[in-house]
């Protein structure tokens, strides 16, 4: 049975992980309005048709990790020069195109086709620098925001720079902790490295949704994560 009070969730990618991902790079610049303005009178469509009380939008950040680990010394596909202003403040205009009474919450993502990340993240940095940045521009409220954890990462040095991270108390945060290979046990020992450096309380989540895994994992990685969320 479905709880009284669950909303559902569409999710989306941002303008910019579409045009990120498959534009040519010397049409993006020119594309991108048009593509942004196509997505929300989609939005605005699916808003007019579920009532605001009943309904959730989430938008998934991914290409935008691709831009900014390029700092890192890879190579850089992005169409704008300044890359933390330039990626955040376009998800804070995604934000804001929901309105006040629809909630609304964040994906960041590492990538996940064939369950591998396009770059393994060596610490939640870049995350927790993105997820401060763009809900600091925001003129509406976040509700939630999901930050994705590596299956091999519950040391201590992956999770410190969480430490910084400055959510509005009312933003629920879920970490992305619960991977099918190693279940309850590994869902255990990142919830434990997570409290030492969190002072807020989180929720727990896959890292990447349900999808794109080997066929007939769904139902255990469900059992799974409601095992995870019930001891949690």
């Amino acid at each position: 049975m479905i709880p009284a009070g669950t909303r559902f969730q569409v999710s989306l990618p941002t303008p910019l992980g579409v045009v990120g991902s498959f534009v040519r790079a010397e049409d993006r610049e020119a594309f991108e309005p048009v593509y942004e303005s196509a997505l929300a009178a989609e939005l605005d469509e699916i808003i007019a048709v579920i009532p605001h009380e009943e309904l959730a939008v989430q938008w998934d950040a991914a290409v935008e990790f691709a831009i900014l680990e390029a700092e890192a010394g890879k190579p850089n596909h992005a169409w704008f020069h300044n890359v933390w202003e330039g990626t955040t403040e376009r998800l804070a205009r995604q934000i804001d195109r929901v309105p006040a009474a629809v909630e609304v919450g964040v994906h960041l993502c590492y990538g996940d086709v064939a369950e591998k990340h396009f770059v393994e993240p060596s610490d939640a940095a870049i995350l927790t620098r993105f997820a401060n940045l763009s809900a600091k521009q925001t003129t509406r409220s976040l509700n939630w925001v999901h930050l994705p954890v590596p299956i091999e990462r519950d040391d201590d040095a992956f999770f410190a720079p969480l430490t910084g991270l400055a959510l509005n108390k009312e933003t629920e945060l879920y970490l992305g902790l619960v991977h099918r290979e190693d279940g309850v046990a590994g869902a255990e020992r990142r919830i434990a490295a997570a409290k030492r450096h969190l002072a807020r309380g989180f929720g727990v989540a896959t890292e990447c949704g349900f999808g794109r895994a080997p066929e007939g994992t769904t139902l255990p990685l469900f059992e799974t994560h409601r095992a995870v969320a019930e001891a949690w």
